[in-house]
């Protein structure tokens, strides 16, 4: 049986044994002959095999012969000015149907040539019977924000999560930023997605302000590939993990801020928690219809309510609907708690602790449904100091110190499927990846930077607390 029907991929040709060959004499036309013959057959396969190109300079060798030179300025004139007609009149179509499609040609060249050297030095080439098989292209797309993904058949035998591991080889082999090995849309398929610009250096000014939020897309901040990042709120809770002067500030305000319109309509209500004194939440105080920043007894109390408000809308709706519609009547409730870690794990009263701990863990197992939702930030994201770390579903992690931090925030393998959240510089603030559970791809982003006077206009503007 072939070989290529056993294993998918392609091999490398293996070199020829080291045997002597029968010594022939032939006369010097029959060489030549024989040289010219296989030259003519190369170009033959090289003409055929790459006609995009080919074919073009074929037709304007021939309309320069034809017609003269004048016949060709004509024509190449006529496309430089229609193509920039399209460029000026539709650049959205230009770009999707004439750019990106030239530059994937060119961009898979480029692949292909360092591609075998690539797949054997990161270890994704496979022996099989004494040959060496290796993954094969299938397809480069090229993307706005400096972005390809590149459709690979894997070799037989080969998971995503095989290219996944490598994918900080291949980034260094390819001279690119950074590689995300994601599942390909067929069963065998990977794609690679190379990362060559970025486009999140800028600090993100804030968006304005939706007067009616929408609970399902709330736009927080920026993705990779230039479009808003949009946190669906609906049915999670918030995990925001990142160490000091990370941007943790940036992505809690950045949701209030999405929110802000639904406080002010009576929609949404948003309770605050800041057991650091208030340095943090305090400035937008007049957002929050609930507040507590020095008294634990008083925080123990305020999730304490918003468990019983859980539980009593659950009893109510029970049998009628999967999902609270948020009302004036029956707002939505929004915990904002800044450094969770001070109520689960620093305080030291272990009557109050055990009563946040039993609260907490009931409004983030019931809560999600009945409109009751927690956005938490924290430092420490050990078990220890966390212990109900499994119960946010969204997860966003800002710049970690350890890369065996990324994990334990983000889920086993996150690291390597491209959440390099220890890797993010301390003068970029507010980038950070998220994760939706149940999604194996973490995606990068960067939340709105909203500074204090962003803040106290906000307060003022859409605050219903004195």
């Amino acid at each position: 049986m072939p070989l290529i029907n056993v294993i998918k991929g392609d091999p490398i040709p293996v070199a020829p044994l080291n045997v002597r060959t029968p010594f022939v004499k032939i006369p010097l036309w029959a060489a030549i002959l024989w040289q010219t013959l296989k030259t003519v057959a190369w170009l033959v396969k090289a003409y055929v095999q790459h006609w995009y190109a080919t074919l073009p300079v074929t037709g304007l060798v021939w309309l320069y012969l034809a017609y003269g030179w004048q016949a060709l300025a004509l024509l190449l004139g006529g496309i430089t000015t229609a193509v920039t007609c399209w460029f000026h009149v539709n650049r959205a179509s230009w770009l999707r149907f004439g750019w990106w499609p030239a530059l994937a040609r060119f961009r898979r060249l480029v692949y292909r040539r360092r591609w075998m050297a690539a797949m054997v030095t990161a270890n994704l080439s496979i022996s099989y019977d004494k040959r060496t098989i290796i993954p094969q292209i299938r397809r480069v797309r090229c993307k706005a924000g400096g972005c390809d993904e590149v459709l690979v058949r894997m070799v037989t035998g080969q998971i995503p999560d095989d290219f996944a591991k490598a994918s900080e080889r291949l980034a260094q082999t390819f001279g690119v930023r950074q590689v995300k090995a994601i599942p390909g849309p067929t069963y065998g398929a990977v794609v690679l997605v190379l990362m060559r610009g970025d486009t999140l250096q800028e600090t993100v000014e804030p968006f304005p302000i939706p007067f009616a939020p929408d609970f399902t897309a709330l736009p927080i901040g920026v993705q990779e590939d230039g479009g808003l990042y949009r946190l669906r709120l609906f049915g999670t809770q918030v995990l925001i993990v990142g160490a000091t002067g990370s941007g943790k500030g940036s992505a809690i305000w950045s949701i209030v801020r999405s929110l802000a319109g639904g406080v002010a309509s009576g929609l949404v209500e948003l309770w605050g928690l800041d057991p650091k004194g208030g340095m943090e939440l305090g400035i937008g105080r007049a957002l929050f219809a609930k507040f507590a920043s020095r008294d634990f007894a008083e925080m123990a109390a305020m999730l304490e309510h918003a468990a019983a408000t859980a539980q009593g809308r659950a009893a109510r709706l029970a049998g009628k609907t999967r999902q609270h519609t948020p009302t004036e009547d029956e707002p939505l409730i929004v915990l904002v708690i800044d450094e969770l870690a001070n109520l689960t794990a620093y305080l030291t009263e272990r009557q109050l602790k055990d009563r946040i701990k039993a609260a907490l863990g009931i409004v983030l197992t019931q809560g999600r449904a009945v409109g009751v939702h927690v956005v938490a930030a924290i430092q420490d994201p050990r078990k220890e100091v966390l212990p109900a770390r499994g119960l946010f579903p969204t997860r966003i992690g800002l710049r970690l110190s350890e890369p065996s931090e990324v994990d334990l925030v983000l889920g086993d393998n996150m690291r390597d499927r491209g959440a390099l959240c220890d890797r993010i510089p301390q003068t970029q603030p507010g980038i950070g990846f998220v994760v939706l559970e149940g999604d194996p791809t973490p995606m990068r982003v960067r939340l709105t930077y909203c500074d204090d006077t962003t803040v106290r206009d906000m307060a003022d503007d859409y605050g219903v607390a004195a």
